[in-house]
């Protein structure tokens, strides 16, 4: 059996850093415990990242690009809009449940440097929603649905998704969870989460 491939030292600086911000935040991670946790000495890791920042803003756009194209994919395919909203719902759930740190980087990487989130992230995964906005159109204009743009019904979905996640520390308090009770909730919002949507999409239907 072949020897698995050694991580590259970018990667062990990646994920050692992806780490340290989870646990620290911007602001509180330095470099040098960075550093010591990818088993490097600092100027090795100044060498591929020349500033913390630089260096966020990789891990940022590491973990969002892994995504992206799938759920475009998703958005852009030929399946009924009921079922699609289902397929989006639990892609993106999957994904944030993978990477519980990304809505809190995305926050404070848009507050800190929105032309950097804009360009690293946006414009190097263009969406691709037209198919999806058409969907919306077609299904309003048959009555299928209330009237709403294809945007704030996406918004809509996000938005049940990532605030969960981002009041992860007060939900934790308030209701007493761990770890594994708040990821047993986050799972049944799976079906939660586009139940609430389609159902507010056909009041008044």
């Amino acid at each position: 059996m072949p020897a698995q491939a050694k991580p590259t030292s970018e990667v062990l600086i990646l994920d050692a850093a992806q780490a340290v911000f989870l646990e620290r935040g911007l602001t509180g991670a330095r470099m040098q415990e960075i550093a010591d946790r990818a088993g490097i000495n600092k100027a090795m890791l100044h060498y591929y990242f020349r500033s913390k920042e630089k260096l966020f803003e990789v891990v940022v756009s590491r973990a969002i690009g892994g995504a992206m194209p799938q759920l475009f994919e998703l958005l852009e395919s030929e399946a009924d809009l009921f079922a699609k909203i289902y397929q989006v719902s639990s892609f993106y759930l999957d994904f944030i449940s993978r990477n519980t740190f990304l809505p809190l980087f995305i926050v404070d990487g848009i507050n800190r440097n929105p032309q950097f989130f804009f360009a690293s992230v946006v414009q190097t995964n263009q969406p691709r929603l037209q198919r999806f906005f058409q969907q919306v159109e077609e299904a309003v204009a048959a009555g299928r649905i209330r009237p709403i743009s294809g945007l704030q019904l996406l918004i809509n979905i996000v938005s049940l998704i990532v605030f969960p996640f981002l009041a992860k520390p007060l939900y934790q308090v308030a209701a007493g969870f761990s770890e594994e009770a708040f990821a047993a909730e986050m799972a049944r919002r799976r079906a939660e989460v586009p139940d609430l949507v389609i159902n507010g999409l056909q009041l008044g239907i």
